[in-house]
């Protein structure tokens, strides 16, 4: 175990003493992060101490048989904003699958235990929701697919499901429910949208999604962290270079590997070329959706310039198949390197040219303007991130706040808007888009040579492929790592025995922020409801796992 504490870390585990009036269990510390565990009683005393401190509970997971503990054990992870280390609080379930929910101090909390109760069986006394999340009626009742009992294989639905899903019920006078989805006109992942409406504004809002759980971390289990890295990389299409890079760096974590400079470079480089795309495609998408197909093309052309710039580079449009535990699985090529600079002054230009034409746009300003509020209030109970919160005046950016890689040396220009409405989603949106570009021609210049994967090359391409299937070799550990996606913040969590894969928890910032968008629709009317949805351009597939 590293015990090394930084200060801001030493001090965080004095006010935790102190509030709790016991000695925490300190299990781990690394990189800005503490890990404890308290007793029951401790736990419940902390909690709402962190609430009025302003924590967000950005993740809550589980694992069975946890460091040879038998029943399950909860790991809920706060932060605080800014530059404040990760405090991850170890909580004991045991074989009674019973402890008390926290949605009532952290909204966040909601979902989590939802997808805990479906996944593992656990029971949340006083929780807000018991309702299924990702296991819908089709599953049978008492199926837990990420339990250890369960071997993965097909699964016999249920023909007569024995309970109807209870959608909230909004009543008075005049009150009317218009039911959106889950099947969508176009090529659409599925998402169940249930309005409530007098007239055309909207009052209530309610979605289901996991339509298409994919059963991803159930697939993780037993497999070696290179076996995994094509998992990280189908969580999300577009997120693929962001999600592969948080394994990977979870899995270095765990096992001490240093990443080379010219990787942590490549890496990084790759990663803001992901962002780029992505968030082309929103601009492109919210003017799409007002009807400005004008306005519209020349984003959608840049991006596809983009997926042909990556493919040049990578091999990929998509930037898979690249990143693995330990660096990159090959360099990029210096001449494809070199003319990176010259593509993205002749993209900036066209892109200025675009985005003057969009804002200029008196009926694109109305359509935007006051559209779709995000209040900031919500961001930190939610746990939203990205440029969503960005737009509604909440700073947060992993890259700034826990910088890893390249960006330790490279920070990107931040953009904060205070609105929280279309319009500010659209224009922080395209100042990433810029502070992407400055970014990458920094990191371009003075490019160092040397490898791109770790010096103890061996080591890093033997985890779980000779030792661990044995039961006597290979590493053993733990480790936690965010990313900063166009999205916002990923969580990868891994947990190595012998070597294998034992346990894998990834959380998109969709997870999260999906459930903005109950709030943000209030008070506007039904037509608008895809303009704001576009807007945060959620991910089902990223929530879906």
């Amino acid at each position: 175990m590293d015990v090394k504490m930084n200060k801001d870390t030493k001090e965080l585990l004095s006010i935790i003493s102190g509030i709790v009036g016991e000695e925490p269990e300190l299990l781990s510390t690394r990189d800005n992060e503490i890990c404890l565990k308290l007793s029951e009683t401790g736990f419940e005393d902390i909690t709402p101490v962190l609430a009025e401190r302003k924590f967000s509970l950005i993740g809550l997971f589980c694992a069975e048989a946890f460091e040879n503990t038998d029943g399950f054990t909860l790991f809920y992870a706060f932060k605080q904003a800014g530059k404040a280390p990760i405090l991850i609080l170890v909580r004991e379930a045991g074989k009674e699958k019973r402890v008390s929910s926290v949605a009532g101090i952290f909204p966040s909390a909601s979902w989590f235990e939802r997808e805990i109760r479906d996944g593992f069986g656990l029971d949340f006394a006083g929780a807000l929701d018991t309702r299924r999340l990702f296991l819908h009626e089709c599953y049978p009742e008492g199926f837990h697919p990420l339990q250890k009992a369960f071997k993965n294989g097909p699964v016999s639905p249920v023909e007569v499901p024995g309970k109807e899903y209870k959608f909230r019920q909004v009543k008075g006078e005049g009150v009317y429910q218009i039911p959106v989805g889950p099947v969508h006109a176009g090529i659409i992942e599925p998402g169940h949208f249930r309005f409530s409406v007098i007239g055309e504004p909207i009052f209530s809002l309610e979605i289901r999604l996991f339509y298409k759980h994919r059963g991803i971390e159930k697939l993780a289990e037993g497999k070696s962290p290179l076996e995994c890295v094509a998992l990280a990389e189908a969580v999300s299409g577009d997120e693929s270079m962001a999600n592969a890079t948080g394994f990977c760096m979870a899995v270095e974590q765990v096992c001490g590997i240093s990443v080379p400079e010219r990787a942590e470079r490549l890496r990084a480089i790759m990663l803001e070329l992901e962002r780029i795309y992505s968030l082309l495609g929103d601009l492109a998408g919210m003017a799409v959706d007002v009807g400005f197909a004008l306005v519209a093309s020349p984003f959608s052309i840049l991006r596809e310039e983009v997926f042909r710039q990556n493919e040049k580079l990578t091999g990929s449009r998509f930037l898979r198949g690249i990143t693995v535990p330990g660096g990159l699985k090959k360099d990029i090529p210096d001449p494809a390197l070199k003319d990176l600079p010259a593509f993205l002054e002749k993209f900036s230009r066209a892109f200025e040219s675009a985005y003057n034409r969009a804002i200029s746009s008196s009926s694109l300003i109305d359509r935007f303007a006051t559209t779709g509020v995000i209040k900031k209030e919500l961001v930190a109970p939610l746990n939203l991130t990205g440029p969503l919160a960005r737009a509604s005046g909440f700073p947060a950016d992993t890259r700034l706040d826990r910088p890893y890689g390249a960006y330790r040396d490279f920070a990107p220009e931040p953009s904060v808007r205070k609105r929280g409405d279309v319009l500010s989603r659209f224009e922080v949106k395209a100042d990433e888009i810029r502070a992407s570009v400055n970014l990458i021609l920094r990191l371009t210049e003075n490019l160092p040579q040397g490898p791109v994967f770790a010096e103890n090359r061996e080591e890093a391409e033997n985890i779980g492929q000779n030792s661990g299937k044995n039961g006597s070799l290979g590493i053993t550990g733990y480790s936690l790592a965010l990313v900063e996606a166009a999205r916002g913040q990923n969580l990868h969590w891994i947990y190595l025995k012998n070597g294998l894969v034992d346990r894998y928890k990834v959380r998109t910032a969709s997870f999260c922020n999906w459930q903005a968008i109950e709030h943000a629709v209030i008070g506007n009317i039904v037509p608008d409801f895809p303009l704001i949805n576009k807007s945060l351009n959620l991910s089902y597939a990223g929530t879906d796992l």
